[in-house]
């Protein structure tokens, strides 16, 4: 006796230089509605996890860290906001999923899917202009405001706003990253910079020592030189991800620092935390041909990074990474600051991998501690289908 196939609504939308499938919380089976293992188990299906063969072929993923991932939006729990946002990070050959962090990138999508789903007051809608989203990310406890644009009552999706890693140009999407360092409360339990230091040796079991700035800010991040790594900045994804020791080299630098960081207890640990910490390297400008083919100019940026994801080099730069460097950019001292040139800076642009990104935050210190108020950024975002997606009965 086999189960039929469970049909339900579903969103699949592009937010920023990822795509991920989208669901209201009450569309989901009962099962899923809650944390555990059927939810899990569910939502590994419609992305087609594991998958040993690593192509997601029998799911909705895309067989990257930027193509597998999962939303749950609800109306808000918490006063003054909109909508709850609950992010997942599919692995595609482990049987799991990470809810330990944010997706930046697919945070541009939930104001237009908020919107589009009858999760805003249509009386806070204007027939045309901008709509304020208030979003509590639920992964990590804090807050995101979208400013999506409205025409005709509708989300305005098309556009002339380019984004660097996305093919063809849509409506721009301002998002600000309310507090969005480590206040003490998140799982880091500690402050910005978790140390107390703007800049750490840490120590690599069986690689070596490196100079590293670790900050929680948007996603926790351990950045490195990269000349320290052999590297000058401007490497693109085959450069580092058809080398199996680079990989394994920069997964042991994050996973020693997630435990200096206090994320895990130990490096062991790592594996089954895939999604945080970030592990990036940066240096200073230099003239380099994106991936795209296109000029990336020395004179047009003020630093170049690039950023690990899900054990591999992202194609542009994850969102929340974004958020990091800006952070990480305007406090003098850390070497994302001295990649920058130094000196103070609220706004920077740094080139990645498909092109640059324009990125700003205002970092002040108070007692000895940095704090940031808020990081701001552009993205663009995509309905691509909505319907029902098909899962087994018996998946979950």
């Amino acid at each position: 006796m086999h189960s039929p196939q469970f049909r339900i609504l579903a969103t699949y939308m592009r937010g920023g230089t990822s795509k991920g499938v989208f669901f209201r919380l009450e569309d989901l089976p009962v099962a899923a509605q809650t944390p555990g293992k059927a939810r899990d188990a569910l939502l590994m299906r419609v992305i087609g996890s594991p998958d040993p063969y690593g192509k997601h072929t029998d799911g909705m993923g895309g067989a990257t860290s930027s193509t597998s991932k999962v939303v749950i939006i609800s109306p808000s729990t918490q006063p003054d906001h909109d909508v709850d946002y609950l992010y997942g990070q599919v692995p595609i050959n482990d049987s799991f999923i990470d809810w330990t962090g944010n997706c930046g990138n697919l945070s541009s999508a939930v104001g237009p899917f908020a919107i589009a789903n009858g999760l805003i007051d249509p009386a806070r809608i204007p027939h045309d202009g901008v709509c304020t989203v208030r979003i509590w990310q639920a992964n990590i406890g804090k807050t995101i405001i979208a400013h999506v644009p409205i025409a005709k009552g509708e989300v305005q999706e098309t556009g002339d706003f380019e984004l660097d890693g996305v093919t063809f140009p849509s409506a721009e999407i301002q998002l600000e990253f309310l507090d969005p360092a480590d206040d003490g409360e998140g799982d880091a339990g500690g402050a910005m910079f978790p140390t107390g230091n703007l800049v750490d040796a840490l120590e690599v079991a069986g690689v070596g020592t490196f100079n590293v700035t670790m900050i929680n800010a948007g996603v926790p991040t351990v950045f490195v030189d990269a000349a320290e790594l052999g590297y000058d900045g401007t490497e693109l994804q085959d450069a580092i991800n058809e080398d199996k020791a680079a990989l394994a080299k920069l997964e042991a630098i994050r996973a020693h620092g997630a435990v200096r960081m206090g994320l895990i207890d130990d490096v062991a640990a790592a594996a089954k935390r895939p999604l945080t910490p970030k592990v990036a390297f940066v240096a200073p400008p230099k003239d380099y041909v994106s991936s795209s083919g296109k000029p990336v100019l020395a004179a047009d940026i003020d630093l170049l990074a690039r950023a690990i994801s899900m054990g591999k080099l992202h194609h542009a730069m994850m969102g929340t990474a974004s958020v990091a460097i800006a952070a990480a950019a305007a406090v003098p001292g850390t070497l994302v600051n001295k990649a920058a040139g130094g000196g103070t800076r609220d706004v920077v642009v740094f080139g990645h991998p498909s092109g640059t990104l324009r990125v700003g935050a205002e970092a002040t210190r108070s007692q000895g501690s940095w704090t940031v108020a808020k990081a701001i950024m552009s993205r663009s975002a995509r309905v691509l289908m909505e319907g029902k997606v098909r899962v087994p009965g018996d998946a979950f």
